[in-house]
């Protein structure tokens, strides 16, 4: 294993060759320690890869600033590492892959697939369209700018133009899915005021540099699939294969997450921590593996591996309780 950090460039004119075997990835933002969520993501991801023979890559999405946390990236290496999740090649950190942003940027603002946009969120938020939305959901923009009095040196973000069509998939777990931007949430970002670049190009420019072909992630992130998919048309770029696990939920229903102080992965002896997972992942491991050597636990894991088990379902109610639990009654 290698945390080299990579800066290469992406070839965006569709023309590579997708690779021969089954790759996919895991990729982390580091604005706190893994939770049980962030978990359940690394372990179906990983054994998704491994059951098929293929590779599983670490991608370190810190193309975020302010919102990571010192340490945080180490510690998430560390993490992965003590539960015997071994990744293959050097982890790739979104923050030295600026160059490789701009060309997919300048490549579709060549294309006129882009907009300037000076709305600001409070703007989009004050809008009736928005006014139902849930807490931290995207804000839908409508088809013409709201800005007004802005002045014309002011600083643009940009918006990709969302086609006013549907795009169509299979994910292997929520089943088949019909998404439409333009109606969903209009033209959306792809690089905001202050120059940074926003998510949803990040990690399509990524996904093609690593050569993934299949993503395996949270159903948080289900909704920006059709977006997703969208940008790497317009880049000429491979659609991937897609799986989207259920989200690992509190006691009053609400997803685990880091900036709402989701407990520490650590908490939790390795092979505790790994079977609960799997317990959560509908897997049934039988209760005596509860007490096996770590590498056991992973070799039944990748034989048993069953996600049709978990079809259609979108949350879960994690086990953290009951980890802490054990993690008290376990001599020091």
């Amino acid at each position: 294993m290698s945390v080299a950090k990579s800066s290469s460039a992406i070839a965006t004119t569709g023309t590579a060759d997708p690779p021969d075997r089954y790759r996919g990835r895991f990729a982390p933002s580091p604005s706190g320690p893994l939770h049980f969520g962030s978990l359940v993501a690394a372990v179906g991801s990983f054994l998704e890869a491994r059951a098929r023979g293929g590779e599983w890559l670490l991608r370190i999405e810190d193309l975020d600033l302010p919102r990571c946390r010192p340490g945080a990236a180490d510690g998430i290496l560390r993490t992965l590492e003590r539960l015997g999740l071994s990744w293959d090649g050097p982890v790739l950190f979104q923050s030295t892959r600026t160059e490789a942003y701009i060309e997919a940027f300048e490549r579709l603002r060549g294309a006129r697939s882009l907009r300037p946009c000076r709305c600001s969120r409070a703007q989009l938020a004050a809008l009736p369209l928005n006014r139902s939305r849930a807490p931290g959901e995207e804000l839908m923009h409508p088809p013409d700018c709201v800005a007004s009095g802005h002045r014309a040196e002011t600083t643009p973000a940009w918006r990709f133009r969302a086609p006013d069509l549907e795009v169509d998939f299979l994910d292997r777990v929520q089943g088949r899915q019909v998404q439409n931007a333009a109606r969903t949430g209009g033209d959306f970002l792809v690089r905001r005021r202050d120059g940074t670049f926003a998510y949803q190009l990040a990690v399509v420019v990524d996904d093609a540099t690593q050569g993934i072909t299949d993503v395996v992630r949270g159903a948080d992130l289900l909704d920006s699939t059709g977006r997703q998919i969208l940008l790497q048309r317009a880049l000429q770029l491979p659609v991937m294969t897609y799986m989207h696990l259920p989200l690992a939920v509190d006691a009053s229903g609400v997803k685990l997450s880091k900036s709402g102080d989701a407990p520490d992965a650590g908490f939790a002896a390795p092979t505790e921590l790994v079977v609960a997972v799997l317990e959560f992942l509908r897997q049934a491991p039988p209760p005596e593996l509860g007490r096996a050597p770590l590498d056991e636990v992973w070799a039944w894991a990748r034989q048993h591996w069953r996600p049709s088990r978990l079809s259609g379902m979108r949350s879960g109610a994690a086990p953290t309780a009951r980890l802490e639990q054990e993690r008290m009654e376990t001599p020091a």
